[in-house]
């Protein structure tokens, strides 16, 4: 599977009889999937489907959805009220004897107001349903444009997050080998504090103590569990990398068990290169989570 950007932009345009329709669809980041529709009155019952067709695409991003149904020309009917026109009928013969026998024209009943009404005519049913499934065709080739264009900025991000974890292997990787970090150093610096320590104090310091003591600063001092939980999330990233699909939460959190390992690797740093090298983890490690949340 392959990796989606929540951003993206989709059009497609179709015509049907005397309708032009137009999908217009737009993406953003989002926490799930969040579709927001505005169809023109009288379609709200294309609902269901159209949230069906969009959730068969994508599974992520907040998602307007706009169509626009226009028609070309309009189809008018003449409607005859038949009460009105019986009324009036009934009226004539009432009065058959005191007005003009003359037949009614049909420019006189025209003019009567109510007789006969001019109003766009209706669509019969199977005229309605074929261009509700034109609308929905339409949709379905907008949704898969827009997965499209989800998926090559995926691509794109997938690029720039690889190059991102190679970094954060690098610095791991340049953590592990500081000559700081071996034992020899580390008891080098202990025997150095605490000759400075015995020097400027008046009182002998109990051996046993001492040594317990210097071997609980060298246990937290160590920072192989951290270079190894580093080593850890490095290669579950370029899995998820590698599997694709929706993997953008769980590249999210893994950002922060990132986060978490360079702060205590900064906090128990006993040397400069470690400290550089931590607080350089701490920028890339952001610019990846800045990354890894545009993706679905």
């Amino acid at each position: 599977m392959t990796l989606q950007s929540m951003t993206g932009f989709a059009r497609d345009e179709s015509s049907f009889g005397r309708y032009r329709i137009v999908w217009e669809l737009r993406s953003v980041n989002g926490k799930g999937l969040d579709l927001r529709l505005r169809l023109p009155p009288g379609l709200e019952r294309l609902e269901p489907d159209v949230r069906r067709l969009v959730g068969e695409q994508v599974t992520r991003g907040n998602i307007q959805a706009s169509l626009t149904l226009v028609a070309s020309e309009t189809k008018l009917e003449a409607v005859l009220n038949r009460e009105a026109l019986d009324a009036v009928l009934s009226l004539r013969a009432e009065l058959g004897a005191v007005i003009d026998p003359a037949p009614l024209r049909l420019d006189t009943l025209l003019g009567i107001r109510g007789i006969v009404e001019i109003r766009e005519a209706d669509e019969s049913p199977e005229e309605a349903d074929a261009r509700d499934a034109e609308i929905l065709e339409c949709l379905a080739r907008a949704t898969a444009h827009l997965r499209q264009m989800r998926e090559q900025e995926g691509a794109a991000l997938a690029d720039v997050i690889a190059r991102q974890i190679d970094r954060i292997e690098e610095l791991a990787l340049a953590v592990e080998k500081d000559p700081s970090r071996s034992a020899e150093e580390i008891g080098r610096r202990l025997q150095q504090q605490v000759a400075a320590l015995l020097q400027d104090s008046s009182q002998s310091l109990d051996p046993v103590r001492l040594h317990s003591e210097v071997a609980l600063l060298a246990t937290k001092a160590d920072l192989r569990e951290e270079i190894d939980r580093l080593k850890a999330h490095v290669a579950a990233t370029r899995d998820l990398l590698g599997k694709g699909g929706p993997v953008g939460r769980r590249l999210d959190f893994l950002a922060q068990e990132f986060n978490r390992e360079s702060n205590t690797i900064c906090s128990k740093s006993n040397s400069s290169a470690v400290t550089a090298a931590g607080v350089e983890l701490k920028v890339v490690i952001d610019q990846f989570r800045e990354q890894v949340q545009n993706l679905e």
